[in-house]
C-alpha cells in the first residue's frame, strides 16, 4: 500500500485527505492519505523520516513551506517561488520539491475557459499565494500587476517576476478596469463580508478568481457576477493543486470529478 500525507501544524482542518482518498477509491488504488503534525523544529527530521519509511509523497502546508525548500531538491518553479508544498520521494536521489499552488490557479482559470496567454492580470496580495500565482501567470504568458497593502512588498516581488509591476492598493481601480484577469490572493473575504477590489472597476470582460474558499461565494465574487464577469471560486484552485500533486506522485490522470465532489461535499 502506498502512503501519502500532509505535513503541517495544525492540519486538523485540512480538506486534502477526503479529496485524495476519493481519488484512490475511484481508481481502485491501494493507497491512503494521512496527516502529520511535527513540531516546527522537527521538520527536517520529519521529511527524512518519511523518506526512510517509504512514504510515497507529501503535501506541505503552513508553517513548513519555506523550510521544506531548504531540505529537498526543488524544481525550478518552486525555487523561484521560494516555497514547496508537494514532495515526491520516487526518485533515486534526494526528494523533489514542487509548488502546485501556481498550477492550481492556472488550471482553475483554464477550466473556466479563461485565456492566460497575453492576458493583463492583476494579483492582489504579495504573500505566499500571491508569489506563486504571479509566477504562474507570468510563466503562462500574462503580464502581471501586483497590488499589495504594503506597496514595497509588491515592488520587491515584481522585480523577481517577469513582466510584472508593483503597486499599492490605491491603484486597483485603474488596474482592474483595464485587466483581463484578477486574482485575490489575500485572506480578505474569509472572515468578513469584505472585498479588496473596488466593485465599480469590475466589468463583464473580466475573469475573477478568489483564492478564498470559505465561504465559496465571497463578496468579491458576488460583485464580479453582478458585473457580468466570469467567476472562479477558491475551491477550484484548492482542487487543482491537489490534482497536480496526485499526478506528480502517481503518473496517472487524476479523477477530477471524484476529487471535486469529495471536496465540495465538505465545504
Amino acid at each position: 500500500m502506498d502512503v501519502y500525507g500532509l505535513l503541517g501544524n495544525p492540519v486538523g482542518h485540512s480538506l486534502s485527505p477526503p479529496m485524495h482518498e476519493a481519488a484512490y477509491d475511484e481508481l481502485g488504488l491501494e493507497a491512503r492519505y494521512v496527516t502529520f503534525e511535527p513540531d516546527e523544529d522537527d521538520i527536517e527530521d520529519a521529511i527524512a523520516g518519511a523518506d526512510a519509511l517509504g512514504i510515497a509523497g507529501l503535501n506541505v502546508t503552513i508553517p513548513f513551506k519555506q523550510d521544506a525548500l531548504e531540505i529537498v531538491a526543488p524544481e525550478d518553479l518552486a525555487a523561484r517561488i521560494g516555497a514547496v508544498n508537494t514532495i515526491d520521494f520516487s526518485g533515486s536521489g534526494p526528494p523533489t520539491g514542487y509548488n502546485t499552488d501556481a498550477v492550481g490557479a492556472l488550471r482553475a482559470l483554464r477550466d473556466h475557459d479563461v485565456t492566460i496567454q497575453d492576458a493583463r492580470a492583476v494579483v492582489v496580495g504579495a504573500g505566499g499565494a500571491g508569489r506563486a500565482i504571479a509566477f504562474g501567470l507570468a510563466d503562462a504568458g500574462a503580464t502581471v500587476a501586483i497590488a499589495n497593502r504594503t506597496e514595497s512588498k509588491a515592488h520587491t516581488l515584481a522585480e523577481e517576476v517577469p513582466r510584472a509591476t508593483g503597486h499599492g492598493l490605491g491603484d486597483l481601480e485603474r488596474l482592474v478596469a483595464n485587466a483581463d484577469v484578477v486574482v485575490n490572493a489575500t485572506s480578505v473575504g474569509m472572515e468578513s463580508d469584505a472585498t479588496p477590489v473596488p466593485a465599480d472597476a469590475l466589468h463583464e470582460e473580466l475573469a475573477v478568481l478568489d483564492a478564498v474558499y470559505s465561504p465559496l461565494e465571497t463578496r468579491l465574487l458576488r460583485d464580479a457576477a453582478d458585473a457580468g464577469a466570469t467567476t472562479v471560486d477558491g475551491a477550484w484552485m484548492l482542487l487543482y493543486q491537489g490534482v497536480e500533486a496526485f499526478e506528480i506522485w502517481t503518473g496517472r490522470d487524476a479523477p477530477v470529478d471524484a476529487m471535486n465532489n469529495a471536496l465540495r461535499s465538505r465545504l
